[in-house]
């Protein structure tokens, strides 16, 4: 019961709005540094050790109950750029209603009452996967595998990469993965003791940049 959970949160067909989201693959690609498979595994590697490990440890902690609000705060303070957390919240508004209609149950009930712009994304992927059955290291893995796939994805459709090499690089990548998700799991448990301060705070300052950027073109296919 618990892992066909995991599957249905995990599947990029649950309606959670992340097609329309690059993880800044398109900016990537426009300014050349993704023209093939190994720069897109580099790409993704870099998210996975950075943006991705902020929002694993994030979702753990929602998972493990802690505060949502203070944990919404927490994302905020790891997401410099204004684009970004607009995004971040459009995607947590999407999956929050995913998430009611899938394990309805008064915690995201209340989520969607105290923030009706969204919470952070990675914040209502840890309450969804609460609200699942599931538990903070399920919660840390569908957010890292989110950070990697979805540029992986948005890749195939930019630049006609092959399927085949694109999942290549996402299976390369399932060691680290899985290291990350240790450490994200790690991190949450140190915050339940000691505080949100011990949540990791790691930079993609140029992920960061391109957002922006992004976010100012007139026409683009994905939304970040």
């Amino acid at each position: 019961m618990t892992h066909a959970a995991l599957l249905v949160l995990a599947d990029g067909r649950f309606p959670a709005g992340g097609h329309a989201h690059s993880g800044g693959a398109e900016a990537a690609v426009k300014a050349g540094r993704i023209s093939c498979a190994a720069d897109l595994e580099d790409f993704c590697r870099g998210r996975l050790h950075t943006a991705g490990l902020v929002a694993g440890a994030l979702a753990a902690a929602a998972a493990l109950g802690l505060d949502p609000r203070e944990l919404d705060a927490a994302a905020d303070a790891r997401t410099p750029s204004p684009a970004l957390r607009l995004a971040a919240r459009r995607l947590g508004r999407q999956l929050l209603r995913a998430a009611r209609a899938s394990w309805p149950c008064p915690e995201l009930d209340g989520i969607a009452r105290s923030f009706p712009k969204g919470a952070h994304q990675p914040v209502v992927l840890g309450l969804a996967a609460r609200a699942a059955g599931l538990g903070p290291a399920e919660a840390a893995y569908c957010a890292l595998y989110e950070s990697v796939s979805g540029p992986a994805t948005a890749t195939v459709r930019l630049l006609s990469l092959d399927p085949f090499d694109a999942t290549g690089v996402l299976a390369r990548l399932a060691p680290e993965l899985d290291a990350v998700a240790r450490t994200a799991v790690d991190a949450a448990g140190r915050a339940a003791a000691e505080g949100l301060q011990a949540l990791p705070a790691a930079s993609g300052p140029l992920l960061e940049i391109m957002a922006e950027a992004h976010a100012s073109w007139p026409a683009r296919l994905f939304a970040s």
